[in-house]
C-alpha cells in the first residue's frame, strides 16, 4: 500500500471518528478535529471551559469511537498521587506485596479539574503523561499503549486551585474550548434532556485500524523547507515579543510540527500547508506562552498575542502539484 493511500485510509477513519462524536457531543466541528489531532500528534489535549458544555461526553465518546479503554479521574485539593498510580497491596493469600494499578492505567484518561490537585499529585501525572510510564516505590510499570490524557480546568473558579507547573503545561500539544453551543445546539440538549429514556448518547467503536496505526499516518505528511522554516520563525517570535516574559520551548516548536502534520491528516492532505499551520498555532503556542507583570496587568490574552505573530511573520508561498 502506498504512503499516499496510508494517509487517505487515515483519513477516512478520521472522518468516521469525528461523526461519531459529533453525534453525541454539542460543539463545533473544528474543535473535535484539534482533539483528535492532539491524540494523532501523539500529545496530550487540554480543555478549559465552564461546568456543562461536554468535555467528559467529549473523552468518553472519542474513547468509545477509537475503541479504547476510558478512565476518569476527579481532581481534588486532597488526592493523593497513589489514588492516581495506583499503589501496592498486601494479598493475605499468597503472603505477599502485589501492585494494584490505579485510573491512570487506561488509553484515554479524563483528568477532570487538573488544577485543584496538590503539585505533588500534579507531578506523579507528569511522569506518566511525559514518559508513558509511572514509578511506584522504585518500581517502574509502564502504561498501556496508547496512552492519551485529556485534562480540563475551570478558567472561571479559581478558589481551591493550583497552577500547573510549566513542565506540566509544556506537555499538552493543544489547549483548547469546547464553548458554548449556539442556540440550535442548546435546544437540542434540551430535546435530549426531555427524552428521559436517552439522555446520554451512546457511541461505538467507528474504526477497524489500530489506534496506534493512525497515529503512524503523520510520520507519512510532507512539509517543505518553507514551511518548515516558517513554524521556526513562528516559534521564535514567542521570545521576541516584549509582551512575552518567557517564550515557547523548543520541545513546543517540535509540537508544533508535529501538529500541523496530524492536522493535515485530519484533513485529509498529505502535505502541511501555511493554512494548517496558521489553524492550530494558537492551540499548540498559547498556553505555552509566560507573559510580563505588564501585559497581566493589561489583561492581555496569550492567544491575540500569537494571532498578532501570526500576522507579523513572513508566510511562505508554497505550491504543489496533486498526486
Amino acid at each position: 500500500m502506498s504512503t499516499d493511500t496510508d494517509v487517505d485510509v487515515v483519513t477516512d477513519h478520521c472522518g468516521t471518528v469525528l461523526d461519531a462524536v459529533e453525534g453525541a457531543v454539542i460543539t463545533e466541528r473544528e474543535t473535535l478535529e484539534t482533539v483528535l489531532s492532539g491524540f494523532l500528534a501523539r500529545g496530550h489535549v487540554l480543555l478549559e471551559d465552564v461546568p456543562g458544555t461536554g468535555k467528559t461526553l467529549t473523552a468518553r465518546s472519542l474513547a468509545a469511537a477509537l475503541g479504547l479503554s476510558f478512565s476518569r479521574i476527579q481532581f481534588t485539593p486532597d488526592l493523593l498521587p497513589s489514588d492516581v498510580t495506583g499503589t501496592y497491596v498486601f494479598n493475605e493469600q499468597a503472603q505477599e506485596f502485589e501492585f494494584r494499578g490505579g485510573p491512570i492505567f487506561g488509553n484515554v484518561v479524563l483528568a477532570d479539574e487538573i488544577n485543584r490537585a496538590s503539585p505533588k499529585t500534579q507531578a506523579a501525572l507528569l511522569e506518566a503523561m511525559a514518559e508513558g510510564q509511572v514509578t511506584i516505590e522504585g518500581t517502574t510499570h509502564e502504561l498501556p499503549e496508547p496512552f492519551f490524557v485529556i485534562a480540563t480546568q475551570n478558567p472561571i473558579e479559581q478558589d481551591g486551585t493550583f497552577p500547573l507547573p510549566e513542565a506540566q503545561v509544556d506537555r499538552f500539544v493543544v489547549k483548547t474550548s469546547l464553548g458554548y453551543p449556539d442556540e440550535d445546539g442548546e435546544l437540542e440538549l434540551v430535546d435530549r434532556r426531555a427524552a428521559r429514556t436517552d439522555r446520554t448518547p451512546t457511541v461505538d467503536a467507528a474504526v477497524s485500524m489500530a489506534p496506534r496505526e493512525l497515529r503512524r499516518a503523520p510520520e507519512a505528511v510532507h512539509v517543505e523547507r518553507d514551511v518548515r522554516e516558517y513554524v521556526v520563525r513562528l516559534a521564535r517570535a514567542t521570545r521576541e515579543d516584549p509582551r512575552v516574559q518567557t517564550g515557547v520551548s523548543p520541545r513546543a516548536t517540535q509540537r508544533l510540527f508535529e501538529a500541523v502534520r496530524a492536522l493535515a491528516v485530519v484533513r485529509g492532505r498529505d502535505y502541511v500547508t501555511p493554512d494548517h499551520v496558521a489553524r492550530i498555532a494558537p492551540e499548540v503556542l498559547a498556553h505555552r506562552l509566560v507573559l510580563t507583570p505588564d501585559a497581566r496587568v493589561d489583561d492581555v490574552e496569550k492567544r491575540a498575542v500569537v494571532a498578532d505573530l501570526l500576522e507579523s511573520v513572513e508566510v511562505p508561498t508554497v505550491e504543489y502539484s496533486e498526486g
